[in-house]
């Protein structure tokens, strides 16, 4: 760790990111170019054909507008990025902004729900230690209405398990000095286990972005109003999340065993999802099952814009998935002449 940088995407590639993984990729292709300072203020429509032609693009620094133009274009700026570019994006073949002729763009937003679990101690295991940050990690897959149903809401969750061995930091701000304190710094205390819930969460229409013109950023472009709240389904299941967590640590042989369940905030996982949903239906969704748009077949959304529903787990590699499948259907689609 002391070495690293992994907040900037690990220099040794150890953990993914873009820096570490697909950039160096794409680069080695030899035709990826990187346009620093950017911020895309708006995806471009042909008058002709109410398709996209390109994006239009505003320097960071100068705030000199560009113009790219392209005859496919992928929309990965984040969930609530992607949206407010669509949003922003009207004209007059499309009023409501790019896409949005079923006007569900912007809503449908979710976010996973955490902060819930059980913590406890062990007080075997005193003569073992770890190397390393920590020992290692569980994961508990969602087992709620998998085979059976479960009455009490739809859906599920799963846990993450970290463990580990209290340190020094239980001493901290002790009035202990001298060498019999730094002595006790190198001793290590009981194990723990730290349980925490991800819940799913269910779409819902009243769960929403939108612009707001009145509030506008440095570079003129309008702010994005956030409208959201969990639902009965969700505050429902945290319980579960709690009550389920406390019985397996109880059943494991753990002491001190404690649940926890803090109130949920939207935002706080930073796992947004849907505003730009797929589904078969132009008239109830912005993209189809191959991530185009359905009013602009050369527009595709891959990001967690896209999602129609969470599930309980990390989406990142879900949005890797559909954007590679995206990708070789806009190949084949590009040589068909049918973009």
């Amino acid at each position: 760790m002391s070495r690293n940088l992994c907040h900037r995407g690990c220099p040794y590639g150890a953990y993914f990111s873009s820096n570490a993984s697909t950039l160096p990729a794409a680069a080695a292709t030899g035709r990826l170019t990187l346009r620093p300072h950017s911020i895309v203020h708006s995806v471009i429509t042909d008058a002709n054909t109410g398709k996209a032609k390109g994006v239009r693009v505003i320097d960071a620094e100068t705030h000199a507008t560009t113009e790219y133009l392209a005859r496919v274009i992928f929309l990965n700026a984040s969930a609530l990025n992607t949206t407010a570019i669509l949003l922003n994006s009207s004209s007059d073949q499309h009023p409501n902004g790019f896409a949005n002729s079923s006007g569900v763009l912007g809503h449908y937003l979710m976010d996973h729900h955490a902060v819930v679990g059980a913590t406890a101690m062990h007080d075997g295991y005193a003569d073992k230690y770890y190397s390393g940050r920590r020992s290692t990690s569980v994961y508990i897959p969602r087992f709620r209405n998998v085979s059976t149903p479960f009455p009490k809401f739809s859906r599920g969750f799963a846990y993450e398990v970290y463990t580990g061995r209290q340190g020094w930091e239980d001493r901290a701000g002790g009035s202990a000095i001298g060498a019999a304190l730094k002595d006790s710094l190198t001793r290590p205390g009981p194990w723990w286990v730290y349980m925490e819930g991800y819940g799913e969460c269910l779409p819902r229409l009243e769960n929403r972005v939108s612009l707001n013109h009145d509030k506008r950023d440095k570079w003129g472009m309008p702010t994005l109003d956030i409208d959201m709240a969990y639902g009965s389904n969700e505050l429902v299941m945290r319980e579960d999340m709690q009550a389920s967590a406390v019985e397996m640590l109880q059943a494991a042989g753990f002491q001190s065993v404690s649940g926890f369940n803090q109130p949920p905030h939207p935002g706080e996982v930073i796992h947004e999802m849907g505003t730009a949903r797929m589904g078969r239906d132009p008239k109830t969704s912005v993209v189809n099952a191959f991530n185009q748009c359905h009013d602009a077949r050369n527009v595709f959304v891959t990001d967690g814009a896209c999602m129609a529903s969470t599930a309980c787990q990390n989406p990142s590699l879900t949005y890797m998935a559909l954007t590679a499948r995206a990708c070789a259907y806009a190949v084949e689609q590009l040589k068909r002449n049918e973009l």
